[in-house]
C-alpha cells in the first residue's frame, strides 16, 4: 500500500468515525421540535405570494379627492362655508372638473351667489354641452335671477337629453307654476308622477291643479 493510499484510509475512517458519531448523537434538529422561532413573526421558507398581497402599500389618494372628500364631509353637515373653500381649492388643480364644477354650482345656489353660479354652470356646458345636469341647475338660477325665457329653453334642453329623469319636469313644473302657466305646469308635474311617483310634492300639486 502507497502512502497515498495509506491517508486516503486514514481520511476516510475519520470521516465514517464523524458521520456515525453526529448520528448517534441526537445534536440534528427534529421537524416540529428542535425549531423555535426567534421572534413572534419569524417565517421558514420565502416570500409567498400572499405576503406580496398584503405587503403593496395602499394608493395614494391625490389632492383633489381629498379635498372632494372635505367638501362631501362639509356638504353632509350643510356647512357650505367650508365646502367652499374646498372646491375653490380643488378647482385651482383641475379647472375644467365636471363633478368639481358642479358641486361648486351647487354651493354657491345653497350661499346665494346666484351669479356666480351661472358663470359655473355656463362654463360646464362649454366643456361638455349635453351635461343634462348643468341645463337644469342653470335653468333654476336663471329662473331666480328672472331670466325667465333662458330658463325656459334649459329646462327644456335637460328634457331632452334624459327624458326618464323625473326631477327634470319637476324643475321645468315649478318654473312655470311660478310664471302662472299652470296648464303646462299641471302636464309636467303629472309626468313627474309617472316616472316617479316616490316625488309626493308632484302628486300634491297635480291633486291642487287638476
Amino acid at each position: 500500500m502507497s502512502i497515498f493510499q495509506f491517508l486516503l484510509l486514514i481520511i476516510a475512517i475519520t470521516i465514517f468515525i464523524l458521520f456515525f458519531k453526529q448520528l448517534f448523537s441526537g445534536a440534528f434538529p427534529k421537524r416540529g421540535v428542535d425549531f423555535e422561532a426567534n421572534r413572534d413573526n419569524e417565517q421558514i421558507g420565502g416570500i409567498t405570494e400572499m405576503d406580496k398581497v398584503f405587503s403593496t402599500p395602499a394608493p395614494k389618494v391625490s389632492r383633489v379627492q381629498q379635498l372632494i372628500q372635505m367638501a362631501d364631509n362639509a356638504l353632509e353637515k350643510q356647512d357650505f362655508t367650508e365646502a367652499d373653500k374646498a372646491l375653490s381649492s380643488a378647482l385651482i388643480l383641475e379647472k375644467d372638473n365636471i363633478e368639481l364644477l358642479l358641486k361648486y354650482g351647487f354651493v354657491l345656489i345653497n350661499m346665494h351667489r346666484l351669479d356666480e353660479a351661472k358663470e359655473i354652470y355656463t362654463q360646464i356646458l362649454s366643456i361638455n354641452p349635453n351635461e343634462d345636469m348643468a341645463h337644469a341647475s342653470l335653468a333654476n338660477v336663471l329662473h331666480q335671477l328672472n331670466e325667465n325665457d333662458l330658463a325656459i329653453e334649459h329646462h327644456k334642453k335637460a328634457i331632452e337629453l334624459d327624458p326618464s329623469f323625473a326631477p327634470h319636469y319637476f324643475n321645468y313644473a315649478n318654473t312655470l307654476y311660478d310664471l302662472k302657466r299652470m296648464d303646462e305646469a299641471l302636464l309636467n308635474y303629472k309626468k313627474v308622477v309617472q316616472l316617479d311617483s316616490s316625488i309626493e310634492e308632484a302628486s300634491r300639486m297635480v291633486k291642487e291643479l287638476s
